[in-house]
């Protein structure tokens, strides 16, 4: 068997290596991480990726992740 087929990527999260299933999207993703999607930003090889591309956004290999959570509150 030659590397067809395969069923998983690596990429970086916040600088550690994760591995998810091929063809995951982003809201996928984070969710198998635990995380909110209404309450993180993400940046997505080095680019603030907007909400309304995460449905059309598909992990691929090597991607590189940072994903913050929005802390609510005001200051006063």
């Amino acid at each position: 068997m030659t590397g067809q087929g395969t069923t998983q990527v690596t990429i970086q999260v916040n600088g550690d290596r994760h591995q998810c299933a091929c063809q995951t999207q982003l809201p996928q993703l984070l969710e198998q991480l635990g995380m909110n999607p209404r309450l993180v930003a993400v940046e997505y090889n080095g680019e603030i990726l907007h909400r309304q591309f995460w449905q059309t956004t598909e992990i691929q290999e090597g991607d590189r992740l940072e994903i913050v959570t929005i802390v609510g509150g005001g200051s006063g």
